[in-house]
């Protein structure tokens, strides 16, 4: 890959690391309940989801998918359903009542974030429909493992950037609502969001 293609192809890239989501919901979440820290290493989960999705692009997988309407409606319809699960188990944590920070929104173990954020990604089927659409238009065909490489690396980055980005969002929203309601009241919001993603998944329509 040449340099003017990699200073085309990062701004774009970084452009879908920060679009807002149901991971970059997490993070920003995360940021708010445990600390930029906490978001930053669950947000290994969705980097190694993300991963296996550019590997199986790379090696053609990601085409089956695209051109399978079968294959993408199950895979969106698991997605969507986990997405919508995640954000009612959101609003049931959510307390109703004002109570201090930490009771409000107790935290869970760092290993079960990880997992959350793995499933977020991996039950999204658009986001490998990206490595499948996006990635082609840069490719250096006479380097294709090379360039796919590069391009996949830049990706991983651009999305630690943009977590760390969103944790830290996250963090000055929380020091600047301390009390118990205010965090339920995100809560809410974000459990609301989540479904919200999910409905969106599930009338989501395979690219033509």
């Amino acid at each position: 890959m040449s340099w003017n293609t990699f200073l085309l192809f990062a701004p774009a890239c970084f452009a879908i690391n920060l679009a807002f989501g149901p991971n970059n919901l997490l993070s920003l979440t995360y940021g708010m309940q445990s600390g930029v820290r906490i978001a930053a290493f669950a947000a290994a989960g969705r980097l190694i989801a993300f991963a296996l999705m550019i590997v199986l692009a790379a090696i053609g997988l990601g085409a089956v998918l695209a051109a399978s309407e079968l294959a993408f409606t199950v895979v969106k319809w698991i997605g969507a359903a986990y997405l919508v699960w995640l954000g009612i188990r959101i609003l049931r944590a959510t307390k109703v009542e004002a109570v201090e920070a930490k009771e409000a929104s107790p935290r869970r173990p760092l290993p079960a974030l990880v997992v959350q954020e793995f499933w977020t990604a991996i039950g999204n089927p658009k986001a490998i429909l990206v490595f499948t659409a996006f990635f082609p238009q840069f490719l250096d065909l006479d380097a294709y493992g090379a360039s796919f490489a590069v391009m996949g690396v830049t990706f991983l980055a651009l999305e630690i950037v943009a977590v760390i980005l969103y944790a830290l969002l996250g963090q000055r929203l929380g020091s600047l609502a301390r009390t118990g309601r205010t965090l339920a009241w995100f809560n809410r919001l974000s459990g609301s969001m989540m479904i919200a993603f999910g409905i969106a998944l599930a009338f989501a329509r395979r690219p033509a």
